[in-house]
């Protein structure tokens, strides 16, 4: 019975202890579920978190790119339309100006023909005067004189005879100064309007060239054993080689042009092939030099068929090429021709003249300058004979030879030639100069001036294109600062060398003050 009893116990507690047991293992996996579903639920938030951050960026991009694209848009069409508005303002600009000139040039024209209605006027009034005169007169000589109406008559008429002559020449007179100041506007017109057509690159050169080198060890490779590689390419070219320690480069030095374009393309040929020595250096040189006159030519060729011109000789096209190697001042002489010719063609064409024939005066005008460091003589002497040797029509010679006033002009277009040839060497960076010469003109102006008797003062203004020179009033009057502007003038020409034009402005001022009291 105890046992059973035991036994009994035993049970109840065993069902107790696994009761407790199992509700502790379900509140444990209860709660590992609870954990579970609350890790669950941050892991879906966190997505759906990173989620919304994704979207979000990706629409802020969306957005961006929508925006930029917009704005690129927007950008474009701007700059459309701001070109659209300076065409359109240039355009205007551009009415306006033939407007103004289109105003003006009525204007002179209906105060021409005012002047005229009031000229017929007065000459009728005259006339009529005159008639009235001549019956009075009739009628006092027939009285007083008692001549015969014959007699009469022929002294009306011979005194009528004297005072329309007068007036013939004072009618004369005044036409000629409007037809003077009628052509005055109309070549100013003429030039500016040349001029605003007419545009040409202008390139300063120099007296070096540079050639780069890939190391420095190729300047000793240059100069070769004893220096006989340098001196082969300095003979052969006539070009001086400067190695210095400027690092991986050489200075070819040399007055002409050409020469030292030719030991450059031989030079470089050099480098890049590698073999450097005196047999070498023949074949460079000889091969830079043809390949040099195809250039020449090639240039020569293309000038003239820019500027429409035919029919000139090979010969002659190879020396216009050549004039790409020379400067004046600092300007290139073959872009300085075409500006030359191209200003000349269009005021030929402005006043009827044959625009092929300006054109070819144009552009052969300094032809001279392109060989005259090879031959003795003026390039005005040089491109005259060398045109005479290729049979260039007489309009071109005289051209030539008049375009620095040494002879006159026989043609319109040897003095429009002569017009643009000024235009292009004077304008504003056309030429060039170093400074030291630029300050020894400017006070070789001044002494010029001042070495004359009664000059108090001379200023050279204007880049040194205006000498002002003024005068004390009491020992320089009017009719001697006439002369002493001709004085000055002449020693200027005599003396100096400069490019374009230089105005000489004498000013003499007297004043007179008091006061009243």
């Amino acid at each position: 019975m105890n046992n059973l009893f035991t036994a009994v116990i035993a049970i109840v507690v065993g069902i107790i202890v696994g009761y407790v047991i199992r509700k502790s293992i379900i509140e444990r996996q209860i709660t590992q579920a609870h954990n579970s579903a609350e890790e669950i639920i941050a892991s879906a938030k966190k997505e759906a978190a990173t989620a919304k951050k994704e979207a979000i960026l990706e629409a802020k991009e969306e957005s961006h790119r929508y925006r930029e694209g917009v704005e690129q848009e927007l950008k474009s069409r701007r700059s459309e339309v701001q070109k659209q508005e300076e065409r359109l303002l240039q355009r205007e600009t551009t009415l306006d100006r033939k407007d103004s000139l289109l105003e003006h040039r009525e204007n002179a024209i209906s105060s021409r023909e005012r002047k005229l209605d009031q000229r017929n006027e007065q000459i009728q009034k005259d006339q009529q005067q005159v008639a009235e005169l001549v019956q009075a007169q009739q009628t006092k000589l027939a009285e007083i004189a008692e001549l015969t109406r014959d007699q009469a008559r022929e002294q009306i008429l011979n005194q009528l005879k004297d005072e329309l002559q007068v007036e013939r020449e004072t009618m004369i007179r005044d036409s000629e100064q409007e037809a003077q100041l009628v052509a005055d506007r109309k070549a100013k017109t003429l030039i500016v309007d040349a001029i605003q057509r007419s545009a040409a690159d202008m390139v300063s050169e120099a007296t070096v060239s540079v050639v780069n080198l890939p190391n420095d060890e190729m300047k000793g490779r240059i100069i070769g054993r004893e220096g006989r590689n340098i001196r082969t390419l300095e003979t052969l070219t006539g070009i001086d080689l400067i190695i210095d320690d400027t690092p991986e480069a050489v200075v070819l030095s040399g007055f002409d042009p050409v020469r030292r374009e030719i030991a450059k393309m031989a030079l470089e040929h050099l480098i890049q092939d590698g073999r450097i020595h005196p047999a070498r250096i023949e074949e460079a040189v000889e091969k830079a030099q043809k390949d040099m006159d195809n250039h020449l030519r090639e240039v020569g060729e293309q000038t003239v068929f820019d500027l429409g011109l035919h029919s000139i000789h090979p010969d002659l096209i190879k020396t216009i090429g050549r004039m790409q190697y020379r400067t004046s001042y600092g300007q290139n002489v073959l872009h300085h021709s075409i500006e030359v010719a191209k200003l000349a063609g269009i005021m030929a064409a402005e006043l009827g003249e044959d625009i092929t024939m300006a054109k070819r005066a144009g552009l052969l005008h300094d032809i001279g300058k392109a060989i005259d460091h090879e031959v003795d003589g003026s390039h005005v002497e040089l491109g005259v004979e060398l045109t005479r040797k290729f049979k260039e029509s007489q309009v071109v010679i005289n051209t030539i030879a008049s375009h620095h006033g040494d002879v006159p002009a026989t043609s319109v277009i040897a003095v429009l030639v002569q017009a643009a040839d000024a235009i292009s060497g004077a304008r504003p960076g056309a030429r060039s100069e170093s400074l030291e010469q630029y300050i020894q003109r400017l006070k070789q102006l001044e002494e010029i001036a001042n070495a004359h008797g009664g000059v108090d003062h001379s200023y050279a203004i204007q880049a040194g294109r205006e000498l002002r020179v003024i005068v004390k009033p009491t020992k320089v009057n009017d009719r001697q600062a006439t002369v002493l502007a001709h004085d000055v003038k002449q020693e200027i020409e005599d003396q100096l060398e400069y490019p374009g034009h230089i105005k000489v402005t004498v000013i003499r001022e007297v004043r007179a003050v008091d006061y009243a009291k």
